[in-house]
């Protein structure tokens, strides 16, 4: 594989978080202040769906709105599911799949996720598409098989590559406090990007970014951006606080 130059990205999850106040304040006193290089980074935010007009109104700096979820069909009967075609009418062009609170509280298999992914790349929005391992299955030595089963799920259904993100989330470090180390992380998203290369293309590999996330905030960000298989973040608590510009600088500092 060829040494390429990625844009960074940093992503901020918000969940089930926040207000139409949260949204107006968040923007106009952190992101909308925050110095950046868009040509080094991005940066896409994700707020709860019935706040995503409001965040388009309100956040600006270059900043891009997300879905945190979009559904595995087109439009039709399917009450409370919003459809990859009416987020992009909407003017949202990214979405999150595959974050492990769906894959493991509302039970979404990969081959689930992965109809979710085509359906979301059909309308042309940008994927982050989530995978990760519980602590039971990296402690029986099982990361890199369940990454890869829920990478092969999407490979089954999807050819084009070139919209969509990766984002490497151990579940046991989400909203845990507890970190995969700068090494641990290095290792999954080096494999992944082998996986890349050996199973979609060697341009797939090189140009694909590939995120961490997993209870990121201002103080390990700087170590772990360091890192040549680390593309950035998917952030989830710090994103709705100010230390998130710190996490921005992070990567927009880093030399790679």
């Amino acid at each position: 594989m060829n040494s390429v130059a990625r844009k960074l990205l940093v992503g901020g999850n918000w969940k089930s978080h926040g207000s139409l106040k949260f949204v107006k304040n968040f923007a106009n006193d952190t992101l909308n202040k925050i110095v950046y290089d868009t040509s080094k980074v991005e940066i896409v935010i994700a707020p709860v769906s019935i706040h995503l007009k409001d965040a388009q109104e309100h956040i600006a700096n270059n900043i891009h709105i997300s879905a945190q979820n979009s559904s595995a069909f087109e439009d039709g009967a399917y009450t409370g599911e919003i459809s990859a075609s009416q987020l992009a009418n909407f003017g949202i062009g990214w979405t999150i799949l595959g974050h492990s609170e769906r894959r493991h509280i509302l039970g979404e298999s990969n081959t689930f996720v992965a109809s979710k992914v085509k359906i979301a790349d059909e309308y042309g929005l940008n994927t982050i598409a989530c995978i990760g391992e519980t602590l039971d299955q990296r402690e029986a030595g099982d990361t890199i098989k369940v990454c890869t089963d829920q990478l092969d799920a999407i490979r089954a259904q999807v050819d084009d590559w070139s919209r969509i993100v990766i984002a490497y989330e151990p579940v046991w470090a989400i909203g845990t406090g507890k970190t995969a180390t700068s090494e641990q992380a290095q290792e999954v998203h080096e494999q992944i990007r082998a996986w890349l290369n050996e199973n979609i293309s060697e341009e797939a590999a090189n140009n694909t970014r590939i995120l961490y996330g997993g209870s990121v905030n201002a103080g390990n960000a700087d170590e772990l951006i360091q890192n040549p298989d680390i593309d950035g973040f998917l952030v989830g608590g710090a994103s709705l606080k100010p230390e998130f510009e710190s996490i921005v600088k992070a990567c927009n500092d880093v030399s790679k």
